[in-house]
Parts: structure tokens; C-alpha cells; sequence
């Protein structure tokens, strides 16, 4: 199940659980983690892409070991809010986890690098160490904005 409704997601999940969040970009994948009560998100680990099979396989070793509910996708919609052709990879990429049997959220991610990139400017940190960590701290930006979303839905009415 793929859904950009996250009163889906929460259906889908059955309940809260440990969520994995996903940057994918072109060269890397960013992965971040949140805890199973949806407080908070951090970086995990950066997947350097290969095959799209191995990708998975990495992935599905990763998910089933900390035994995540689900998984959030950060989907790079144009500023105007319609999708690119980086947004249908993106999508496609998200198609491709079906394999993994967990629910996947699309999370509009518009400027999570930028702004991960900005924080870490500010802090000072080397040009080396921000590309060595900017795809998970994306991944974990995206993931925080999506668990903030999902543990402050309203009740059903």
C-alpha cells in the first residue's frame, strides 16, 4: 500500500510502530529512524545506489532487523506542488518496495535538503562531512515532518 494520505498510513500501520524514512536521490539513498511512539527521528545510515535488487536487499535487511511498521518516502514535488521527472522516480522507486509488505507514506519533501543543508552551514560543519551526512539528516527531516503530521492527526470523527 502506497498512500500520500496519512490517515491511510495510520489505518495501514494498525497502530504506532518504528517508522524508516527514505531520501532517495540518484547516487544515495538517506535513511533515518523514529522511535515506535513517533516523538522523534534521526539519521541512520546512507545506502550508496547500486542495482535497484541490491538496494532492496540492503533495505529489507535493515527494516526487518529493527522490525520497522512502515516506511516514509520523501517525494520531491515541483515548488508548484505537480511532479517532475524526478518525482515519478521517485514514485516508481516507492512501487518498487511493494516487496517489503509494509505500508509506505509519500511525504512532500520540498526543501528538506536545503534546509538540512542550511543547519549544517550554520553549524559550521566541513563541506566533506555535509555531503558524507546531508541524504540521512534529509531523510531524518523528512521523517520528523511526517511523524509530527501522523502523531497529531485528529481524532476519527
Amino acid at each position: 500500500m502506497i498512500t500520500p494520505d496519512t490517515r491511510v498510513f495510520v489505518t495501514a500501520l494498525g497502530g504506532p510502530g518504528k517508522l524508516a524514512g527514505l531520501d532517495v536521490g540518484t547516487r544515495t539513498i538517506g535513511v533515518a529512524s523514529c522511535d515506535s511512539g513517533w516523538s522523534f527521528a534521526g539519521p541512520l545510515e546512507t545506502i550508496r545506489r547500486t542495482k535497484f535488487t541490491k538496494d532492496l536487499e540492503q533495505l529489507r535487511g535493515l527494516l526487518a532487523r529493527e522490525r520497522y511498521a512502515g516506511v516514509v518516502v520523501g517525494l520531491p514535488l515541483n515548488m508548484d506542488g505537480s511532479d517532475s521527472p524526478r518525482t515519478q522516480s521517485v514514485r516508481a522507486f516507492a512501487r518498487n518496495l511493494a516487496p517489503l509488505e509494509l505500508p509506505v507514506l509519500l511525504w512532500d519533501e520540498r526543501w528538506s535538503t536545503q534546509a538540512v543543508e542550511r543547519a549544517m552551514i550554520a553549524a559550521d560543519v566541513s563541506r566533506a562531512r555535509r555531503a558524507e551526512k546531508v541524504d540521512a539528516l534529509a531523510a531524518a527531516h523528512i521523517l520528523q515532518g511526517a511523524i509530527d503530521a501522523l502523531a497529531n492527526l485528529p481524532p476519527d470523527e
